[in-house]
């Protein structure tokens, strides 16, 4: 028997995440935005590094979410900023679906 994965926990199900979507979740007391893109899950932190609005509240456009406050524009694959006014990226996490659940390792 392998050593269990520590780290990764549950925090949707893939049912509630279609492709080229994006959700607001908690893992591990931190806010943190999932997305599905083409059957690909990603996870970056959602709360935008420039004023602190919710990211989720904001549009995803292929792999870039845009924050609903000022603008700023992320890549949900590693939580780089691809537009400002924001300079700070956003903490990437890592992701993986198992069954009908996806988990994210904080």
């Amino acid at each position: 028997m392998g050593k269990p994965e520590m780290g990764f926990v549950k925090v949707i199900s893939t049912k509630e995440l279609p492709s080229d979507s994006m959700k607001g979740v908690e893992a591990g007391g931190k806010p943190v935005l999932v997305a599905n893109l083409e059957g690909k899950y990603y996870a970056i932190g959602n709360v935008c590094t420039h004023m602190g609005c919710t990211l989720t509240d904001g549009t995803l456009n292929g792999e870039v979410v845009t924050c609903p406050c000022h603008g700023s524009r992320f890549n949900v694959k590693n939580g780089n900023v691809v537009g400002g006014p924001a300079k700070k990226p956003e903490p990437a996490y890592q992701v993986k679906a198992e069954g009908d659940q996806v988990l994210v390792s904080i």
